[in-house]
C-alpha cells in the first residue's frame, strides 16, 4: 500500500508538473503551492515579459494553492512566501510523509522545521559547489546549510555536483537518492522534420550548413555575449548562430552582430518561444551551447540531448560532469574565451561528426527521464 505524500513547491512549473502527474498514478499525492494563486500570472524578470507557459500544469494530481501574505510576493526571495495557515492545510490531508522542493523561503522552512521527527521530511533541490566563494560570510553560510539539513530525512539528488553538495551540508550516502532530473525526452525527441525545416527555411539556412543555437535569458549570468564574441572569430560563410530569447542584453547583442557587418547574415534573433515550439528550434540546430557563468542544472542541455543534438557547457553548468563528454560534446573552461572558441572552432569542422554525436545525446539521455525520477521517489518513500 502507498503512502500518502505532501509535496510543497512554490507554483506550477514545467519541468515539475508532468513528475507529479506521474507519481499521481502510482501513488495518493497533494501538492500545495506555496507562493499563491498569484504565481500564476507571473512576470519574469530575466525574459521582461509575463510568461505563461502553453503545456498543461495543473491536471492529473490534486493540488491546493496555500495564502501567501507576504507583502512582495514571489520565489525570488526569502521572505516572498508566507503562508500562516500551511501547516494547518497540511495536516488535513494527513501525510504520512512529505517532500518539499528548495527550502529558501519564510514557510518552506518552517514546514520543514514543523515536520521534523513527526513523519519522514524528503527534499528536492539542485544546489551545487561550483560557485562557492571563501570567506567569513561564506563560513556562517556553511554553519547556517548544515543545520538546515539535519532536519531532512533524506534528499533526492538531481545528480554528482548536486550529491557532492548534500555531503558538505552533513547528509550521509544512505540519506542520498539518485532521481535524475530531467524533461519530457519524448516531446522533444517526436517533432516532425517539416517543423525544424521551416526555422531553418525562416532564416534561409541551408541544410547542410551548420546552425549554433543558444535558448534562453539574455542576461549575463547566461553569458550568451561569450558565445557571440567567439562566433564572429569562427568567420566561417557555412556556419549561422540563432539566439533565441529575451533580457537585459538583447539589445546589446543585436549592437555586437550589427558592428559586425561581414558576418551579420549569419546572426539571428528570435524572440523568447514557449514550450510547444521549443522542440522544433532545437532540432532545427546542428549544436546547442550553454555558456553560463553559473547554472546549478542546466535542462537545457537536457532538451537538446533529447532532440538528439550535439552540446558545448561550460564548466560551471551542474550537469555538465554528467551528462557531457567526448561522445556528446565538449565542456571549456566558463569565460575563458580562448578556450570556448577553440572547442566551438572543433565542433563546427564537421557537421556529420556533429549528427554521430547528436545521435550519442539521445541515446545517453534517455536515463535521464520522468520515469526514473518518479521511480526512484516512489521506491524511496514506499519502502
Amino acid at each position: 500500500m502507498t503512502k500518502k505524500l505532501a509535496i510543497i513547491s512554490t507554483h506550477p512549473i514545467q519541468y515539475y508538473a508532468p513528475v507529479f502527474q506521474l507519481l499521481a498514478k502510482k501513488m495518493n499525492i497533494k501538492v500545495f503551492y506555496t507562493a499563491g494563486n498569484s504565481s500564476l500570472e507571473k512576470y519574469d524578470v530575466g525574459f521582461k515579459q509575463k510568461i505563461e507557459w502553453d503545456i498543461p500544469l495543473l491536471e492529473g494530481y490534486e493540488y491546493e494553492f496555500l495564502e501567501n501574505i507576504a507583502k512582495d510576493k514571489g520565489s525570488h526571495h526569502f521572505k516572498g512566501i508566507v503562508n500562516p495557515y500551511a501547516i494547518t492545510q497540511i495536516k488535513k490531508c494527513r501525510p504520512e510523509a512529505i517532500l518539499i522542493y528548495g527550502w529558501a523561503y519564510n514557510s518552506h522552512l518552517k514546514i520543514i522545521r514543523h515536520f521534523k521527527n513527526k513523519i519522514p521530511v524528503y527534499f528536492r533541490g539542485d544546489s551545487t559547489l561550483l560557485n562557492q566563494k571563501s570567506g567569513l560570510k561564506n563560513l556562517f553560510r556553511n554553519l547556517f546549510l548544515t543545520w538546515v539539513y539535519k532536519h531532512i530525512h533524506a534528499a533526492f539528488y538531481v545528480g554528482t555536483a548536486n550529491k557532492t553538495y548534500f555531503k558538505k551540508y552533513g547528509l550521509k550516502d544512505e540519506q542520498l537518492i539518485f532521481a535524475p532530473h530531467a524533461i519530457d525526452n519524448q516531446r522533444f525527441g517526436n517533432i516532425r522534420l517539416k517543423d525544424s525545416s521551416k526555422i531553418r527555411a525562416q532564416f534561409q539556412i541551408n541544410e547542410e550548413e551548420i546552425l549554433v543555437l543558444f535558448a534562453g535569458k539574455l542576461d549575463p549570468v547566461k553569458n550568451p555575449k561569450l558565445l557571440l564574441t567567439a562566433f564572429k572569430k569562427l568567420n566561417l560563410n557555412n556556419v549561422h548562430l540563432l539566439i533565441v530569447g529575451n533580457g537585459e542584453l538583447e539589445e546589446s547583442l543585436k549592437e555586437q552582430a550589427k558592428n559586425n557587418d561581414k558576418k551579420i547574415a549569419n546572426i539571428h534573433f528570435l524572440d523568447f518561444q514557449n514550450q510547444t515550439q521549443m522542440p522544433a528550434i532545437y532540432q532545427a540546430c546542428d549544436l546547442f551551447c550553454l555558456p553560463s557563468n553559473s547554472e546549478t542544472w542546466g535542462l537545457a542541455i537536457n532538451e537538446a540531448m533529447a532532440s538528439g543534438k550535439a552540446v558545448l557547457v561550460s564548466d560551471k553548468v551542474g550537469c555538465a560532469v554528467d551528462l557531457v563528454n567526448g561522445k556528446t560534446g565538449s565542456m571549456f573552461k566558463h569565460a575563458d574565451l580562448m578556450d570556448f572558441t577553440q572547442k566551438l572552432i572543433a565542433l563546427t569542422l564537421d557537421k556529420s561528426e556533429l549528427k554521430i554525436m547528436g545521435e550519442n545525446s539521445l541515446k545517453y539521455i534517455q536515463n535521464w527521464s520522468f520515469e526514473a525520477q518518479v521511480n526512484a521517489i516512489v521506491g524511496y518513500v514506499n519502502r
